[in-house]
Protein backbone atom coordinates (compact mmCIF):
# COMPACT_ATOMS: atom_id res chain seq x y z
CA UNK A 1 0.00 0.00 0.00
CA UNK A 2 1.35 3.22 -0.88
CA UNK A 3 1.81 6.09 1.76
CA UNK A 4 -0.49 8.16 -0.25
CA UNK A 5 -3.21 5.63 -0.09
CA UNK A 6 -2.39 5.01 3.56
CA UNK A 7 -3.04 8.51 4.63
CA UNK A 8 -6.27 8.81 2.45
CA UNK A 9 -7.89 5.45 4.47
CA UNK A 10 -6.76 7.11 7.36
CA UNK A 11 -9.01 9.99 6.72
CA UNK A 12 -12.09 8.07 6.55
CA UNK A 13 -12.14 6.89 10.20
CA UNK A 14 -12.22 9.62 13.49
CA UNK A 15 -8.81 9.16 14.81
CA UNK A 16 -9.53 7.88 17.93
CA UNK A 17 -13.02 8.28 19.83
CA UNK A 18 -13.57 10.86 22.41
CA UNK A 19 -16.22 12.23 24.54
CA UNK A 20 -15.95 16.03 24.16
CA UNK A 21 -14.94 18.17 21.23
CA UNK A 22 -14.43 21.00 23.52
CA UNK A 23 -11.19 21.50 25.89
CA UNK A 24 -11.66 19.88 29.50
CA UNK A 25 -13.95 22.24 32.00
CA UNK A 26 -12.63 20.45 34.74
CA UNK A 27 -9.86 21.92 36.32
CA UNK A 28 -6.54 20.27 35.88
CA UNK A 29 -3.20 19.84 38.47
CA UNK A 30 -0.24 18.26 38.91
CA UNK A 31 0.40 15.58 42.04
CA UNK A 32 3.66 14.69 43.18
CA UNK A 33 3.83 11.00 43.32
CA UNK A 34 7.36 10.87 44.22
CA UNK A 35 11.02 12.98 43.86
CA UNK A 36 14.76 12.81 44.37
CA UNK A 37 15.46 11.78 41.10
CA UNK A 38 18.11 13.23 38.64
CA UNK A 39 16.75 13.71 35.03
CA UNK A 40 13.76 11.22 34.70
CA UNK A 41 12.74 10.82 31.36
CA UNK A 42 10.73 8.14 31.50
CA UNK A 43 7.63 6.63 33.29
CA UNK A 44 5.94 3.20 32.74
CA UNK A 45 4.21 0.22 34.07
CA UNK A 46 4.97 -3.12 34.16
CA UNK A 47 2.79 -5.48 32.04
CA UNK A 48 2.48 -8.06 35.13
CA UNK A 49 -0.85 -7.24 37.11
CA UNK A 50 1.45 -5.91 40.28
CA UNK A 51 1.08 -2.20 39.31
CA UNK A 52 3.98 -1.17 39.76
CA UNK A 53 5.82 1.76 37.65
CA UNK A 54 9.11 1.81 36.40
CA UNK A 55 11.00 5.26 36.34
CA UNK A 56 13.97 5.85 34.23
CA UNK A 57 16.66 8.14 35.29
CA UNK A 58 18.67 9.22 32.55
CA UNK A 59 22.08 9.20 34.32
CA UNK A 60 21.28 5.60 34.29
CA UNK A 61 19.24 3.67 36.67
CA UNK A 62 15.58 2.43 36.41
CA UNK A 63 13.69 2.70 39.82
CA UNK A 64 10.25 1.26 40.79
CA UNK A 65 7.25 2.74 42.66
CA UNK A 66 5.47 0.23 44.00
CA UNK A 67 1.43 -0.65 44.15
CA UNK A 68 1.47 1.67 46.91
CA UNK A 69 3.56 4.58 45.22
CA UNK A 70 6.18 4.24 47.54
CA UNK A 71 9.92 4.09 45.86
CA UNK A 72 12.11 1.03 46.63
CA UNK A 73 15.76 1.68 47.66
CA UNK A 74 17.51 0.18 45.10
CA UNK A 75 16.98 0.33 41.76
CA UNK A 76 15.73 -1.92 39.56
CA UNK A 77 18.66 -1.97 36.99
CA UNK A 78 21.86 0.50 37.23
CA UNK A 79 24.09 0.90 33.76
CA UNK A 80 25.64 3.58 34.88
CA UNK A 81 29.03 1.88 34.07
CA UNK A 82 27.59 1.35 30.69
CA UNK A 83 26.75 4.54 29.27
CA UNK A 84 29.33 7.45 28.11
CA UNK A 85 29.94 9.66 30.70
CA UNK A 86 27.44 12.79 31.26
CA UNK A 87 27.78 16.61 31.00
CA UNK A 88 25.73 17.33 34.19
CA UNK A 89 25.51 21.08 32.79
CA UNK A 90 23.26 19.35 29.67
CA UNK A 91 23.70 16.19 28.01
CA UNK A 92 21.31 14.53 25.42
CA UNK A 93 22.91 11.09 26.27
CA UNK A 94 22.43 8.14 28.62
CA UNK A 95 19.69 6.09 29.50
CA UNK A 96 16.82 7.41 27.25
CA UNK A 97 13.96 5.02 26.73
CA UNK A 98 12.75 1.44 28.50
CA UNK A 99 9.80 -1.01 27.06
CA UNK A 100 8.44 -4.59 28.63
CA UNK A 101 8.19 -7.30 26.45
CA UNK A 102 4.45 -8.30 25.66
CA UNK A 103 4.75 -11.66 27.31
CA UNK A 104 7.16 -9.92 30.00
CA UNK A 105 4.60 -11.25 33.02
CA UNK A 106 6.06 -15.09 31.62
CA UNK A 107 9.43 -14.24 30.25
CA UNK A 108 10.65 -11.27 32.29
CA UNK A 109 12.14 -10.00 29.95
CA UNK A 110 12.51 -5.91 28.91
CA UNK A 111 14.65 -3.73 26.79
CA UNK A 112 16.71 -0.32 27.47
CA UNK A 113 17.91 2.33 24.30
CA UNK A 114 21.37 3.67 26.02
CA UNK A 115 23.94 5.15 24.97
CA UNK A 116 27.22 3.80 25.24
CA UNK A 117 31.11 4.24 24.52
CA UNK A 118 32.15 4.43 20.27
CA UNK A 119 34.34 1.69 19.40
CA UNK A 120 37.91 1.86 19.90
CA UNK A 121 38.76 1.36 16.25
CA UNK A 122 39.51 3.35 13.97
CA UNK A 123 37.57 6.33 12.45
CA UNK A 124 35.52 5.79 9.32
CA UNK A 125 35.74 7.81 6.52
CA UNK A 126 32.90 10.42 6.04
CA UNK A 127 31.16 10.26 2.18
CA UNK A 128 30.06 13.53 2.51
CA UNK A 129 32.70 15.27 3.80
CA UNK A 130 35.85 12.90 2.70
CA UNK A 131 37.16 13.14 6.50
CA UNK A 132 37.16 10.97 9.47
CA UNK A 133 34.40 11.00 11.63
CA UNK A 134 35.14 10.08 14.98
CA UNK A 135 32.33 8.81 16.56
CA UNK A 136 30.59 10.26 20.09
CA UNK A 137 29.03 7.19 21.12
CA UNK A 138 26.81 4.27 20.22
CA UNK A 139 23.14 4.19 20.36
CA UNK A 140 22.20 0.58 22.00
CA UNK A 141 18.98 -1.32 22.28
CA UNK A 142 19.74 -4.29 24.72
CA UNK A 143 17.41 -6.71 25.63
CA UNK A 144 17.82 -7.35 29.71
CA UNK A 145 16.44 -9.83 32.03
CA UNK A 146 14.61 -10.17 35.74
CA UNK A 147 15.65 -12.24 38.41
CA UNK A 148 14.00 -14.97 39.12
CA UNK A 149 14.81 -14.43 42.85
CA UNK A 150 13.97 -11.01 42.60
CA UNK A 151 11.03 -9.76 40.34
CA UNK A 152 12.14 -6.02 41.57
CA UNK A 153 15.82 -6.62 40.54
CA UNK A 154 17.37 -7.42 36.76
CA UNK A 155 19.75 -9.18 36.27
CA UNK A 156 22.86 -6.85 34.82
CA UNK A 157 25.05 -9.66 33.17
CA UNK A 158 21.42 -11.06 31.80
CA UNK A 159 22.55 -7.98 28.63
CA UNK A 160 21.79 -8.99 25.22
CA UNK A 161 22.74 -6.38 22.56
CA UNK A 162 19.83 -5.87 19.62
CA UNK A 163 20.50 -3.26 17.49
CA UNK A 164 23.60 -0.69 17.75
CA UNK A 165 24.12 2.30 15.46
CA UNK A 166 27.28 4.84 15.90
CA UNK A 167 26.35 8.26 16.23
CA UNK A 168 28.61 11.00 15.31
CA UNK A 169 27.72 14.18 17.86
CA UNK A 170 26.16 14.02 21.42
CA UNK A 171 22.65 15.54 20.46
CA UNK A 172 20.11 14.26 18.86
CA UNK A 173 19.92 11.02 20.12
CA UNK A 174 16.04 10.44 19.67
CA UNK A 175 15.87 7.45 22.19
CA UNK A 176 12.63 6.11 22.26
CA UNK A 177 11.53 2.45 22.74
CA UNK A 178 7.94 0.90 22.70
CA UNK A 179 6.26 -2.26 21.04
CA UNK A 180 3.45 -1.39 18.89
CA UNK A 181 -0.17 -2.82 18.43
CA UNK A 182 0.89 -5.00 15.70
CA UNK A 183 4.31 -6.37 18.75
CA UNK A 184 6.65 -4.98 17.26
CA UNK A 185 9.66 -3.04 18.61
CA UNK A 186 9.60 0.89 17.52
CA UNK A 187 12.84 2.15 18.17
CA UNK A 188 13.45 6.01 17.40
CA UNK A 189 16.81 7.64 16.23
CA UNK A 190 18.29 11.27 15.84
CA UNK A 191 19.96 12.44 12.75
CA UNK A 192 23.33 12.14 14.34
CA UNK A 193 23.71 15.80 16.19
CA UNK A 194 25.73 18.73 15.36
CA UNK A 195 23.43 21.14 13.82
CA UNK A 196 21.57 21.44 10.17
CA UNK A 197 21.76 17.65 9.76
CA UNK A 198 25.42 18.21 8.28
CA UNK A 199 29.09 17.29 9.28
CA UNK A 200 30.94 14.30 10.09
CA UNK A 201 28.80 11.81 9.70
CA UNK A 202 25.94 12.78 7.72
CA UNK A 203 25.78 11.35 4.68
CA UNK A 204 25.31 13.42 1.44
CA UNK A 205 21.47 12.86 -0.05
CA UNK A 206 19.49 13.61 -3.05
CA UNK A 207 18.44 16.81 -2.04
CA UNK A 208 21.29 18.73 -3.33
CA UNK A 209 20.56 22.26 -1.87
CA UNK A 210 21.34 21.41 1.57
CA UNK A 211 23.98 19.63 2.38
CA UNK A 212 23.98 16.86 4.61
CA UNK A 213 21.91 14.64 5.29
CA UNK A 214 20.88 11.07 7.49
CA UNK A 215 17.37 12.45 7.51
CA UNK A 216 16.33 11.89 4.06
CA UNK A 217 19.37 9.16 3.65
CA UNK A 218 17.44 5.30 4.24
CA UNK A 219 20.58 3.59 2.90
CA UNK A 220 23.80 4.27 4.63
CA UNK A 221 22.38 4.07 7.92
CA UNK A 222 19.91 4.09 10.39
CA UNK A 223 19.77 7.41 11.58
CA UNK A 224 16.56 10.24 11.24
CA UNK A 225 14.38 7.71 11.58
CA UNK A 226 11.50 5.06 13.46
CA UNK A 227 12.59 1.83 13.03
CA UNK A 228 10.54 -1.39 13.61
CA UNK A 229 11.85 -4.96 14.10
CA UNK A 230 10.56 -8.02 15.72
CA UNK A 231 12.45 -8.61 18.56
CA UNK A 232 11.08 -12.76 18.63
CA UNK A 233 13.24 -13.50 15.32
CA UNK A 234 16.46 -13.48 14.77
CA UNK A 235 18.42 -13.62 11.31
CA UNK A 236 21.62 -11.96 8.84
CA UNK A 237 23.95 -12.57 12.48
CA UNK A 238 21.35 -10.59 14.12
CA UNK A 239 19.39 -10.60 17.27
CA UNK A 240 16.34 -9.83 15.29
CA UNK A 241 14.13 -10.09 11.92
CA UNK A 242 12.59 -8.12 9.81
CA UNK A 243 8.69 -7.42 9.79
CA UNK A 244 7.75 -8.50 6.57
CA UNK A 245 5.63 -5.80 5.44
CA UNK A 246 8.15 -3.02 6.30
CA UNK A 247 7.90 -0.30 3.63
CA UNK A 248 11.76 -0.91 2.18
CA UNK A 249 11.80 -5.02 1.96
CA UNK A 250 12.85 -5.48 -0.98
CA UNK A 251 13.59 -2.61 -2.49
CA UNK A 252 15.61 0.45 -1.91
CA UNK A 253 16.67 1.68 2.16
CA UNK A 254 17.62 -0.45 4.89
CA UNK A 255 14.68 -2.68 6.27
CA UNK A 256 14.73 -1.67 9.28
CA UNK A 257 13.53 1.54 8.61
CA UNK A 258 9.56 2.28 9.28
CA UNK A 259 9.44 5.99 8.81
CA UNK A 260 12.40 8.97 7.69
CA UNK A 261 12.73 12.50 7.88
CA UNK A 262 13.40 13.18 11.40
CA UNK A 263 15.83 15.33 13.34
CA UNK A 264 15.52 14.18 16.50
CA UNK A 265 12.07 12.00 17.39
CA UNK A 266 12.85 11.97 20.96
CA UNK A 267 9.82 10.81 22.50
CA UNK A 268 6.25 9.02 20.47
CA UNK A 269 4.22 7.24 22.01
CA UNK A 270 0.94 5.02 20.68
CA UNK A 271 -2.04 5.81 21.40
CA UNK A 272 -4.38 3.16 23.28
CA UNK A 273 -7.13 4.28 21.73
CA UNK A 274 -9.36 2.33 18.68
CA UNK A 275 -6.98 3.79 15.85
CA UNK A 276 -3.62 3.39 18.06
CA UNK A 277 -2.36 6.11 16.31
CA UNK A 278 1.88 6.64 16.50
CA UNK A 279 2.56 10.29 17.37
CA UNK A 280 6.21 11.44 17.16
CA UNK A 281 7.77 14.56 17.96
CA UNK A 282 10.55 16.05 16.44
CA UNK A 283 12.69 18.82 18.03
CA UNK A 284 13.54 21.75 15.65
CA UNK A 285 16.97 23.51 15.08
CA UNK A 286 16.35 26.81 15.44
CA UNK A 287 12.71 28.03 13.76
CA UNK A 288 9.82 25.37 14.18
CA UNK A 289 9.93 22.23 16.77
CA UNK A 290 6.58 19.62 15.59
CA UNK A 291 4.35 16.48 16.00
CA UNK A 292 3.68 13.85 13.26
CA UNK A 293 1.10 11.07 13.28
CA UNK A 294 3.11 8.54 11.60
CA UNK A 295 2.35 6.16 8.76
CA UNK A 296 4.40 3.21 7.88
CA UNK A 297 6.51 4.51 4.93
CA UNK A 298 6.21 8.17 5.50
CA UNK A 299 8.96 10.99 4.99
CA UNK A 300 8.61 13.81 7.34
CA UNK A 301 10.50 16.46 5.36
CA UNK A 302 13.75 17.06 7.60
CA UNK A 303 16.28 18.68 6.48
CA UNK A 304 14.23 19.44 3.46
CA UNK A 305 11.65 21.21 5.79
CA UNK A 306 11.39 22.15 9.25
CA UNK A 307 8.11 21.76 10.12
CA UNK A 308 6.17 23.38 7.04
CA UNK A 309 8.62 25.83 6.08
CA UNK A 310 12.09 24.75 3.25
CA UNK A 311 14.98 24.40 5.82
CA UNK A 312 17.86 26.49 4.79
CA UNK A 313 20.88 24.65 6.05
CA UNK A 314 23.52 27.14 5.16
CA UNK A 315 21.39 29.26 7.16
CA UNK A 316 18.90 28.12 9.86
CA UNK A 317 17.75 31.32 11.00
CA UNK A 318 16.10 31.84 7.30
CA UNK A 319 14.34 29.77 4.91
CA UNK A 320 14.32 29.02 1.35
CA UNK A 321 11.59 29.98 -0.77
CA UNK A 322 10.96 26.63 -2.45
CA UNK A 323 12.13 23.43 -2.21
CA UNK A 324 10.53 19.69 -3.04
CA UNK A 325 7.29 18.27 -2.15
CA UNK A 326 8.58 14.77 -3.09
CA UNK A 327 11.94 12.85 -2.59
CA UNK A 328 13.87 11.02 -4.86
CA UNK A 329 11.49 8.12 -4.28
CA UNK A 330 8.55 10.09 -5.22
CA UNK A 331 7.28 10.04 -1.50
CA UNK A 332 5.07 13.18 -0.78
CA UNK A 333 7.04 14.79 2.35
CA UNK A 334 4.11 14.82 5.16
CA UNK A 335 3.59 17.52 7.21
CA UNK A 336 3.64 17.69 11.06
CA UNK A 337 -0.27 17.61 12.61
CA UNK A 338 1.10 20.26 15.16
CA UNK A 339 4.01 23.00 14.30
CA UNK A 340 4.90 25.09 17.11
CA UNK A 341 7.85 27.78 16.57
CA UNK A 342 10.84 27.45 18.20
CA UNK A 343 12.15 29.82 20.98
CA UNK A 344 14.70 31.27 18.85
CA UNK A 345 11.93 32.11 15.86
CA UNK A 346 12.12 35.98 15.02
CA UNK A 347 8.15 36.01 14.95
CA UNK A 348 8.25 34.99 18.37
CA UNK A 349 9.19 31.50 20.04
CA UNK A 350 6.87 29.52 22.39
CA UNK A 351 9.53 26.44 23.83
CA UNK A 352 13.13 25.24 23.68
CA UNK A 353 11.97 22.33 22.38
CA UNK A 354 8.96 20.23 22.02
CA UNK A 355 8.12 16.67 23.61
CA UNK A 356 6.03 14.60 23.08
CA UNK A 357 3.65 12.83 25.34
CA UNK A 358 0.05 10.66 24.74
CA UNK A 359 -3.58 10.81 24.69
CA UNK A 360 -4.83 10.70 27.88
CA UNK A 361 -7.52 7.75 27.63
CA UNK A 362 -7.83 7.27 31.52
CA UNK A 363 -10.62 7.17 33.93
CA UNK A 364 -9.92 9.92 36.16
CA UNK A 365 -10.90 12.97 34.55
CA UNK A 366 -13.17 11.98 31.45
CA UNK A 367 -13.57 15.53 30.03
CA UNK A 368 -9.94 14.81 28.77
CA UNK A 369 -10.75 11.25 26.91
CA UNK A 370 -8.97 11.15 23.59
CA UNK A 371 -7.00 14.31 23.75
CA UNK A 372 -3.29 14.48 23.00
CA UNK A 373 -1.17 16.00 25.98
CA UNK A 374 2.63 16.93 25.20
CA UNK A 375 4.59 20.01 26.46
CA UNK A 376 7.71 22.34 25.45
CA UNK A 377 11.28 21.89 27.67
CA UNK A 378 11.06 25.51 28.88
CA UNK A 379 9.50 28.54 27.69
CA UNK A 380 12.91 29.99 28.74
CA UNK A 381 16.67 29.26 27.87
CA UNK A 382 17.89 30.45 31.12
CA UNK A 383 15.14 29.49 33.58
CA UNK A 384 12.83 26.11 34.19
CA UNK A 385 9.29 27.04 32.86
CA UNK A 386 7.81 23.78 31.18
CA UNK A 387 4.91 24.12 29.48
CA UNK A 388 2.20 21.68 28.87
CA UNK A 389 -0.45 21.71 26.46
CA UNK A 390 -3.14 19.66 24.71
CA UNK A 391 -4.54 19.01 21.32
CA UNK A 392 -7.56 17.37 19.62
CA UNK A 393 -6.85 14.60 17.43
CA UNK A 394 -8.54 15.14 14.24
CA UNK A 395 -8.67 13.67 10.93
CA UNK A 396 -6.90 16.65 9.57
CA UNK A 397 -3.35 15.52 8.45
CA UNK A 398 -2.60 18.85 9.34
CA UNK A 399 -2.49 21.96 11.66
CA UNK A 400 -3.99 21.08 14.70
CA UNK A 401 -5.13 23.82 17.27
CA UNK A 402 -3.22 23.28 20.86
CA UNK A 403 -3.59 25.70 23.89
CA UNK A 404 -1.46 25.70 26.75
CA UNK A 405 -2.67 23.79 29.94
CA UNK A 406 -2.61 26.24 33.38
CA UNK A 407 -2.30 24.22 36.29
CA UNK A 408 -4.43 25.25 39.46
CA UNK A 409 -1.11 25.49 41.73
CA UNK A 410 1.09 27.29 38.90
CA UNK A 411 0.78 30.19 37.19
CA UNK A 412 2.30 30.27 33.65
CA UNK A 413 4.52 27.25 33.60
CA UNK A 414 4.92 24.39 35.87
CA UNK A 415 8.47 25.80 37.21
CA UNK A 416 10.70 22.91 36.05
CA UNK A 417 12.16 21.66 32.92
CA UNK A 418 9.91 19.40 30.95
CA UNK A 419 11.64 16.63 31.18
CA UNK A 420 8.72 13.67 29.60
CA UNK A 421 5.79 11.90 30.41
CA UNK A 422 4.75 8.54 31.47
CA UNK A 423 1.52 6.90 30.76
CA UNK A 424 0.17 3.76 33.02
CA UNK A 425 -2.00 0.80 31.87
CA UNK A 426 -5.24 2.41 33.07
CA UNK A 427 -4.09 5.35 30.69
CA UNK A 428 -3.33 7.99 33.41
CA UNK A 429 -0.91 10.48 32.50
CA UNK A 430 2.33 11.57 34.50
CA UNK A 431 4.60 14.61 34.07
CA UNK A 432 8.49 13.93 34.82
CA UNK A 433 10.36 17.29 35.33
CA UNK A 434 13.75 18.52 37.27
CA UNK A 435 14.87 21.75 38.09
CA UNK A 436 18.21 21.28 36.78
CA UNK A 437 18.48 21.56 33.31
CA UNK A 438 21.13 19.17 33.04
CA UNK A 439 21.67 15.58 34.58
CA UNK A 440 22.40 16.52 37.26
CA UNK A 441 20.93 17.76 41.51
CA UNK A 442 18.48 15.54 42.78
CA UNK A 443 15.30 17.72 41.67
CA UNK A 444 13.99 15.38 39.54
CA UNK A 445 9.98 15.14 39.91
CA UNK A 446 7.04 12.66 38.95
CA UNK A 447 3.75 14.15 38.90
CA UNK A 448 0.35 12.84 37.87
CA UNK A 449 -1.93 14.84 36.17
CA UNK A 450 -5.47 15.14 38.14
CA UNK A 451 -8.41 17.32 38.62
CA UNK A 452 -8.11 19.73 41.56
CA UNK A 453 -7.91 18.70 44.66
CA UNK A 454 -4.99 16.19 44.62
CA UNK A 455 -2.21 17.38 46.65
CA UNK A 456 0.69 19.10 45.09
CA UNK A 457 5.04 19.71 45.77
Amino acid sequence: MTVLLTILLSLLVTVGCRKNEQPPSQNLDLQLVADNFVSPVVLLESPDSTHRLFVVDQVGKVWILDASGKRLLRPFIDISSKIVPLVSGYDERGLLGMAFHPDFKTNGKFYLFYTAPPPTASPSRDSSTAQPTIWNNMSRVSEFQVSAANPNQALLNSERIILEELHPQSNNNGGTIAFGPDGYLYISIGDGGNQNDIGPGHEKDWYHANAGGNGQDIEANLMGDILRIDINGSGNNQNYSIPPSNPFVGTAGRDEIYAYGFRNPYRFSFDKGDMQSLYVADVGQSLYEEINRVVKGGNYGWNVREGTYCFNAADETKTLTTCPDRDTFNNLLLDPVIEMRHLTNPAGGETVAIVGGFVYRGQDIPDLDGWYIFGGLSASARSPEGQIFLTSPSSSISDWPFQKITFASYSNNIGYWLKGFGQDLRGEIYILASKSFGPSSNSGKVFKLVVTGGSNA
